[in-house]
């Protein structure tokens, strides 16, 4: 493609995609909160240490078998006799709670939180708590189990239980959400906000990450919180995400709320608005431009390149059409001349090309010439493009006298062509009326 348009234009760069399916990946950019809740202030310390505790005392291999099992009987058998033995961990850090949630025994975990409420607190080596375990382990209705346990007797227990971030910068919510968790995820937001607000490690935002997984009502639900931040890595936003999976539902939901991330541009420079059109996501295109029509007037800062052009260099016929629609005046050129019909031509679009010339709003493009002097048909005399040329040369309009900047006028590039060029000497014989 043209470097006119397609430098920078991918927003799906190595560099800069990011796949929430995978263990680790969480967070945000966006808007800070203005203040910490009570909840955050509690976990100022607990959350923001980096450190991971040291096993305090070896687990007791009959409890681990117990909680590996889900063998309530022997749990209460141990506890009743030395009640100590529940802070027994392994040297991963693990508690016979961690354990048992990542094995999925709910009924094990009830009665461990009956006889010891705190352990619901308790963080391994990799700082992670019972909930991030049940959650990463695939268990969400467990994970709603020890939420509930946690709303009824919270006064035991710290926020630590629900805020904490594993060292990945990662908390229940995150991994809700890359789980597919959407009832999980709901109820964690409702129970405390504060979990939409944390960032991970990669810079990936619960909301980010929800647009990845194509969670419409987890969307919904953050994009109520006023500070829920919408960022991603590599300086993308939801709008972003939403985009690469095609998801026009969350893409308008987003625009309702925070249409301007529809102008922000990752680190390769592109905007969700030039992502949607270089995708060909014509269903995101109209959805942006039904709510603000201005985005079809929109300019790419690494390329220059205005909307149009972009639709050309992928000749996406459906998508310059949504753009007329909405801005009949949109820019067909950028600033050294270059149109949406050289951009169709040099990319070999034959579709868009018979697109232009179809058009009477753009069909004078045929005779512009770009910052080299070159009109199209110059182009595609250089290309030798055997479909575009007689296109072109069909057009009523067409002036083939035109020079370049070398003097050099499109009939003459074609003519040369014809030298070493079976297909080119085709197109003179069919069409001497335009060349001799």
């Amino acid at each position: 493609m043209s470097n006119h348009v397609l430098e920078g234009a991918n927003a799906n760069s190595d560099a800069c995609t990011s796949d929430p399916s995978s263990d680790g990946e969480d967070s945000v950019g966006g808007t800070a909160s203005d203040g910490p809740t009570a909840a955050e202030a509690r976990m100022e310390n607990t959350a923001s240490s980096t450190s991971p505790p040291l096993p305090s005392q070896p687990m007791d291999p009959q409890l681990l078998k117990a909680a590996t099992s889900g063998d309530s009987e022997s749990l209460h058998g141990m506890a009743s006799q030395h009640p100590e033995v529940l802070h027994g961990r392994t040297p991963a850090g693990n508690t016979c709670l961690h354990i048992a949630s990542a094995h999925g025994h709910q009924e094990f975990c009830k009665d461990v939180l009956a006889l010891n409420m705190s352990l619901l607190a308790t963080v391994s080596v990799d700082i992670e708590t019972p909930l991030v375990i049940a959650v990463k382990s695939g268990h969400a209705s467990l994970a709603l189990v020890l939420l509930a346990h946690w709303r009824c007797r919270q006064q035991l227990t710290d926020a630590s239980a629900i805020l904490q971030k594993d060292k990945n910068g990662c908390n229940a919510l995150h991994h809700a959400i890359r789980g597919g968790h959407e009832k999980l995820a709901l109820e964690l937001i409702a129970t405390e906000a504060a979990l939409s607000r944390d960032v991970n490690n990669k810079e990936e935002s619960p909301m980010f990450i929800a647009a990845v997984k194509n969670l419409t009502d987890v969307i919904k639900k953050l994009l109520e919180n006023s500070d829920s931040p919408h960022g991603g890595p590599c300086s993308q936003n939801a709008l972003h995400a939403a985009v690469r999976k095609g998801n026009p539902d969350i893409a308008r939901l987003i625009m309702k709320t925070r249409p301007q991330l529809a102008t922000e541009e990752n680190a390769d420079k592109s905007s969700p608005m030039h992502q949607a059109i270089h995708d060909k996501k014509i269903d995101i295109v109209t959805v942006l431009l039904e709510h603000d029509p201005s985005l079809g007037y929109l300019l790419c800062s690494k390329s220059d390149a205005p909307p149009l052009n972009s639709a050309a260099a992928v000749g996406d016929v459906d998508i310059a059409r949504e753009l007329l629609k909405h801005c009949p005046d949109t820019p067909y050129c950028d600033k050294s001349g270059f149109t949406c019909l050289h951009e169709a031509v040099s990319n070999g679009h034959t579709g868009f090309v018979q697109f232009v010339l179809g058009s009477k709003q753009l069909s004078p493009l045929v005779n512009m010439q770009d910052h080299q002097g070159r009109t199209a048909l110059h182009i595609a005399a250089e290309m030798r493009n055997s479909k575009i040329i007689p296109a072109l040369l069909l057009h009523q309009g067409i002036d083939i006298t035109l020079p370049n900047n070398s003097g050099k006028t499109a009939r003459q590039v074609l003519l040369a062509a014809t030298e070493d060029n079976k297909e080119t000497i085709w197109v003179c014989i069919f069409f001497p009326f335009r060349l001799f």
